[in-house]
């Protein structure tokens, strides 16, 4: 992972934990070998926040994910997927790529498989730079943008 996301990654950690405190938040969570970008887990709930920039098959990552909680052997008997993705997924055209569209059908179905799971997809209004690209100056308003995104979605899941 390159600088930039690791720098999104941590600023989506500190506003969280900021806004639930009772969650304890970190980076890289590993759920079954499978690393994930921002993870909370308080009691009773673990929320976990995939972010996608410019992976070629979203739906694999989705899929594996997705694999490995449906196995029941998490620390949670809650979880809530906020799948995060980029402007790299949007079609000049309006709408969204098909990778996101078979990546959110992907999350959408395990959800429903899956009594303990909800899945949430999530827009990063932003078009992420490429490695060695200046950072762009909205990175982090279109980064809190999420978190509010996030927090609605979770305090209406609720």
């Amino acid at each position: 992972m390159g600088e930039f996301a690791s720098a999104v990654q941590h600023h989506l950690h500190e506003q969280l934990a900021a806004s639930y405190p009772e969650f304890n938040w970190k980076t890289e969570h590993n759920i079954a070998g499978t690393p994930v970008d921002v993870a909370g887990l308080d009691d009773e709930t673990l929320i976990l926040i995939e972010l996608e920039w410019r992976r070629a098959d979203p739906a694999d990552n989705s899929a594996k994910l997705f694999r490995h909680l449906s196995t029941g052997t998490i620390e949670a008997s809650e979880v809530v997927v906020f799948h995060v993705f980029t402007g790299y997924y949007d079609l000049t055209r309006g709408g969204v790529s098909s990778k996101r569209k078979n990546a959110e059908f992907v999350g959408h179905v395990a959800s429903g498989a899956i009594d303990y799971l909800s899945y949430y997809p999530v827009d990063f209004d932003f078009e992420p730079p490429k490695r060695g690209e200046e950072w762009p100056d909205s990175w982090q308003i279109a980064g809190d943008a999420v978190v509010n995104e996030i927090q609605n979605q979770f305090e209406t899941h609720r």
